[in-house]
């Protein structure tokens, strides 16, 4: 197989990812602003799908009107002139001062108003663009102190802000789905919607659900001390996957956004093992920032890693389930009995309580001395990892 990315793997990367510039909260920048008209072209040489922003990201904060048509009409010949995609957008809602409280669950009232308005002024731009997924990631919903919130009351202002979202798309006749990004913690101390779970609960009250649904990110996740592809099952489970953010992460620490492949190597196979054979369809968009040690020709390394590691699991993955002795070793760990219906066809309650083999009869010991077989099916998987089974 070979390793080199083609649009039609659907890779993305945000303008933020491979534009970082390299400045953390010990540090000042290392590399200076790239073009995101530079980024397209450069991105799409790589191989890639399409790009994806924040509104600050391609049009800076406070540019004036006529700045941003300017920065929009140039954008756009770039997207034209490379054939590149942009099928996710989201807004800048953390980085300014003014959201230094959050931006929908903000206590001020004028802040809710204004992040409210900011968010539809992108959707407009988002949709004339293309962009059929919408993601938001509220970094700053949350708080460091037990007094300074009220939880349940955040909830609300949050509903009634995708609530009002929903009804715009939808008044505007806009191919648009909102995905929300859980995240922990970072840059808040607690963040509102945590977790996946958080996050499915949640869509559940809101009036637009059926276009609400989850943008998951490998290292937000395992921040949280949770396994990833377990979390992506779920949301595949709700039909609720609707984007997903690559990237790799070492453990419960900051969010360390590694290139797509470095950190958890294993998580990241089962998780490209779980997209594959799952079916997933949409963008396998890298949310990685490459290392501030880089330079620019170490920046486009890493955006090339992302992909090419994605394209290596995959390989294995598919040789792993192709794998003669993989499939014993499932059989053995009866992965296939998992897979029947634990009642039979129309079995009620009542059939259960009258078969006497499902308990009275049951040998209980003899079930608890079968052994799992789960040992030989991780060492076979591992096997195929670490490349010396075919």
């Amino acid at each position: 197989m070979s390793y080199e990315p083609a649009p039609e793997h659907k890779f993305t990367f945000g303008l933020w990812t491979v534009g970082w510039q390299g400045g953390d909260p010990f540090g000042d920048a290392t590399r200076p602003a790239l073009d995101p008209v530079e980024t397209v072209q450069k991105l799409s040489e790589l191989g890639a799908h399409g790009v994806t922003f924040h509104d600050d990201d391609l049009i800076p904060f406070g540019s004036s009107e006529a700045e941003r048509e300017g920065i929009v009409k140039r954008f756009r010949q770039a997207l034209d002139a490379t054939g590149m995609k942009v099928p996710m957008a989201t807004t800048n809602l953390f980085k300014h001062p003014v959201f230094k409280d959050g931006a929908f669950t903000a206590n001020d009232r004028d802040v809710r108003r204004y992040a409210l308005r900011k968010t539809l002024r992108n959707i407009d731009l988002a949709a004339e663009l293309g962009a059929t997924t919408y993601v938001a990631w509220g970094g700053r919903e949350g708080a460091e102190s037990g007094g300074a919130k009220d939880v349940r009351v955040a909830l609300d202002r949050l509903k009634e802000a995708f609530d009002l979202l929903g009804d715009y798309v939808v008044s505007q006749g806009y191919d648009l789905r909102f995905a929300i990004e859980p995240k922990p913690n970072e840059p808040r101390g607690d963040i509102l919607l945590p977790t996946v779970g958080h996050a499915l609960a949640f869509i559940n009250e809101l009036e637009h659900a059926d276009r609400v649904g989850l943008n998951p990110e490998v290292g937000h996740e395992q921040m949280a001390g949770l396994n990833f592809p377990h979390g992506i099952a779920q949301a595949l489970w709700h039909g609720k996957l609707f984007h997903i953010d690559l990237n790799g992460q070492s453990g419960i620490k900051y969010d360390q956004d590694f290139r797509f492949g470095a950190g958890d190597l294993r998580q990241a196979f089962w998780l490209v093992d779980l997209l594959e054979s799952a079916g997933y369809e949409g963008p396998r968009h890298f949310d990685f920032k490459p290392p501030r040690t880089e330079d620019f020709d170490g920046v486009w390394a890493s955006a090339a890693g992302c992909m090419r590691n994605y394209l290596i699991l995959k390989e294995k993955a598919a040789a792993f389930r192709a794998d003669p002795e993989v499939r014993e070793a499932l059989r053995a760990s009866r992965l296939d009995e998992l897979a029947r219906p634990t009642l039979n066809e129309g079995e009620t309650a009542a059939d259960l309580l009258a078969d006497t083999a499902a308990f009275e009869e049951f040998d209980v010991d003899a079930a608890a001395g079968r052994g799992m077989a789960f040992e030989r099916l991780d060492q076979l998987a591992l096997e195929h990892l670490l490349g010396v089974r075919g």
